[in-house]
């Protein structure tokens, strides 16, 4: 029998998949491990076990529906780095939670169920896992297709309030700067019967006016039709539609007065006529109709008085042009007037209905990008993007496309693109249900209405999930929920590119639904990024960039994580777990790396080791029990108490929660001999030496560490384990592997081993 010692010095590459377990001949074989559960990677290449997730509130309003994929969702708000918040959203009601900044305790603020206008909240739990979101200072716009964007406004330290967004209003109503689409087919004119007023008729061509619902008996109009309140614009002016008659005809009340703005210089006199030509595109006028002209100035020797005002169409020439008769003759053939305005209800194919609306639906993407409000995806445009003027978040003027004014882009790429997810980052990331795209932002310029141009770079398409920026890539799910990708750009290629990072672990990712990035110290990574799978798992992409160490973890629970978010260096995560009651309840908790168990709790005040826990679970419920360094064991709720008299009577304060395992098993160990591999072959561990910090727990291959002797003081608490201890083993396997576990959920960290392997 021959005896070979074999090293494993670091974890870098996390959990692998098991499609590799014949890559011996790798690096990332020897770097790895077939199992890593409820660990962090260390940025020295060992693994440390993770925090509990102390319990700070239940929401105990909410009931488990496993039909819904989220019933409760954190999103982080931070106004200022001493003024912090959770926002948990859950079927129309939102609870603010407030993060002291110098205690770092998490209390609720304020729970609103109802909007400014006394409205029920519109979100519902069918879809919280689709909601987009995006903070502007004291207000987080949250956005859905379905509804229309709502804004949360922090009115105090503690006050919030949710009110819907409001585009900005012309002075006087005129006008509301909002997005306009033309939905109609070609041809199709709308007809108004007036310039001006309230209660004119408008008619369509062709079949345009939705009839959701029947006809009223009294009235005959239909009045849940989805056109109600909806604003057509008519050239420049807008008309509200206050009911609708039948698909050809509905009724309206003239915002100002219908016009139309004519192109510059469109009067063409004729020398000693008191007749003027007019070029007026698609004007959908005859002879005889009656308009007016307004803004024009003097022309061809004839002032604008004698042109300006009520005035009769003459004579027709063609769809674009017709005759007038002024005041007075010409005295010279000339082009000219101005910008004239003439003021007609002539039918018209230049006729707009506004994007949003219950009909056409709402943005599903919003997000901020140089000083901009950007939306899109609606289900009528779900490939536009609209992005507010500068710095007027709420104003969505195309105007003349000057440099501050609001753009408008369509991905035009062939095919349907729906967006899902802006980001902010080196530019401005754009995700769709099929493909990647950005816009470039040009040196020393911002993007502008002239300059905007929408690049597609891969086509593998986003999921739900909202993408994080993460060292200067965008991290973002894979349409179909099985791979994470990076969206960064190359150099040497002079474009993005979307590189999987999830490709040696892929079989961690399950369909997640919430991601979180971290930076700070929960853990022993320089960053790392938190999915929260369908399945309830919690998967840890970790990266330490300096050392190239790159992998993933698998964190488990008693329960589901049912959401993720990040606070500045703390991660909040609910947690969807039975407190006694046989049901489970959702649970906010906070990660802490002094904690030892989740839901935990410390219970001070003790008598007699018995003491309520009525308070935060229910009776029936199976609860660990952790004084300091010492594993008082399992017990049942009773009566609202937790009695661990048989165990310590003298007990004044505990932790108390639920235990959670921690699993590190090694790929199985190879050897490489003068005759070839020992792959498959009858070998033994004999022994391990393991290399452990600050550890009171563990076992290896079932063998467990013993911490205390018979000549222990067992009055002293135990003394955590730093060093190098060996584990002696027996048996033979064709894979043998080294497997790290404990049986009492207290704190372990490896930092390596050296495994002697008898062949």
């Amino acid at each position: 029998m021959r005896k070979a010692r074999v090293p494993i010095t670091n974890f870098q590459y996390g959990e692998i998949s098991p499609s590799l377990s014949s890559r011996t001949d790798s690096a990332i074989y020897n770097s790895s491990a077939q199992s890593v559960k409820n660990f962090f990677l260390m940025s020295e290449g060992g693994v440390k076990k993770r925090g509990g997730f102390k319990f700070i509130h239940d929401f105990t309003g909410v009931t488990e529906d496993t039909s819904k994929t989220q019933q409760v969702r954190i999103i982080p708000f931070i106004f200022s780095d001493d003024e912090q918040y959770i926002i948990a959203l859950s079927n129309q009601k939102v609870e603010i939670f407030f993060v002291n900044p110098t205690t770092g305790a998490v209390t609720l603020a304020t729970t609103l169920t109802a909007d400014t206008n006394s409205d029920a909240l519109v979100w519902t739990a069918e879809y919280l896992h689709e909601i987009t979101y995006a903070q502007g200072g004291d207000i987080l716009f949250l956005s859905h297709a379905t509804f229309e964007t709502q804004q949360l406004i922090r009115t105090g330290l503690n006050s919030f309030q949710v009110e819907p967004f409001v585009f900005q209003t012309q002075a006087g109503a005129a006008r509301i700067y909002q997005p306009y689409y033309h939905f109609q087919a070609t041809g199709v004119t709308l007809n108004p019967s007036a310039t001006t007023g309230t209660g004119i008729t408008v008619t369509t061509s062709l079949p345009y006016f939705d009839l959701t619902g029947g006809a009223s008996e009294l009235t005959g109009d239909f009045p849940n039709s989805k056109h109600v309140g909806v604003r057509l614009r008519y050239h420049e002016s807008e008309i509200l539609i206050t009911s609708v008659q039948s698909n050809l005809q509905a009724t309206g009340n003239v915002i100002d007065e219908l016009y139309v703005e004519l192109d510059a210089n469109a009067i063409r006199t004729v020398d000693g006529s008191t007749t003027i030509e007019i070029q007026h595109i698609n004007h959908g006028m005859s002879a005889s109709d009656s308009v007016t002209v307004r803004n024009a100035t003097a022309v061809g020797g004839i002032n604008a008085a004698q042109i300006n005002g009520a005035r009769t169409i003459q004579a027709v020439i063609n769809e674009d042009r017709y005759t007038l008769t002024a005041g007075s003759a010409a005295n010279v053939s000339e082009d000219g007037g101005g910008n004239i305005e003439i003021i007609t209800h002539a039918p018209t194919e230049q006729w707009f209905e506004q994007s949003y609306s219950k009909l056409r639906g709402y943005p599903a993407a919003v997000g901020f990008h140089e000083n901009r409000l950007w939306f899109g995806g609606t289900p009528s445009q779900p490939d536009t993007i609209w992005a507010s003027k500068s710095g007027l978040y709420y104003n969505f003027d195309i105007g003349e496309a000057l440099d501050d004014e609001s753009i408008e882009l369509i991905l035009s790429i062939g095919e349907v693109a729906t967006i899902r997810h802006f980001v902010s980052n080196r530019d401005i990331h754009i995700f769709t249900a099929g493909s990647e795209f950005f816009i470039p932002s040009f040196q020393n310029e911002p993007i502008t209405p002239t300059n905007a141009r929408v690049k597609r770079q891969t086509s593998f398409g986003s999921t739900f999930t909202r993408p994080q920026p993460f060292y200067g890539s965008t991290l973002f799910t894979q349409l179909g929920g099985s791979a994470v990708r990076s969206f960064v750009f190359s150099d040497s290629e002079a474009a993005y590119k979307s590189d999987p990072i999830s490709l040696l672990s892929a079989h961690l990712i399950n369909n997640p639904i919430q991601s979180s990035v971290t930076i700070g110290d929960i853990g022993s990574s320089d960053a790392a990024v938190f999915f929260v799978n369908a399945d309830g798992s919690l998967v840890v992409y970790n990266l330490n960039k300096v050392e190239n160490i790159a992998g993933w973890t698998n964190f488990e629970t008693s329960g589901k994580f049912h959401s993720i978010a990040s606070v500045s260096d703390k991660l909040f995560s609910v947690l969807n777990v039975d407190l006694g009651s046989g049901s489970n309840s959702f649970v906010l908790c906070e990660l802490d790396k002094t904690a030892n168990l989740d839901c935990s709790k410390t219970y001070t005040g003790i008598s007699n080791g018995v003491f309520s826990v009525s308070s935060q679970f229910e009776n029936g419920a199976v609860l660990d029990v952790i004084n300091g360094t010492d594993y008082l064991g399992s017990f049942t709720v009773s009566g609202g108490n937790l009695n661990v008299s048989a165990v310590d009577t003298s007990l004044t304060s505990c932790e108390v929660g639920f235990g959670f395992n921690v699993e590190l098993k090694t790929n199985p160990l190879d050897l490489n001999t003068n005759i070839g591999p020992e792959t498959g072959r009858p070998r033994t561990l004999s022994s391990i030496i393991l290399d452990m910090n600050d550890t009171l727990s563990v076992s290896v291959n079932s063998k467990k560490l013993i911490i205390r002797n018979v000549n222990s003081d067992f009055s002293q608490a135990r003394q955590p384990v730093t060093g190098k201890k060996e584990f002696r083993l027996l048996g033979y396997s064709r894979d043998p592997q080294v497997t790290i576990t404990q049986t009492a959920p207290l704190k372990v960290q490896v930092n390596g081993m050296v495994a002697e392997v008898t062949f």
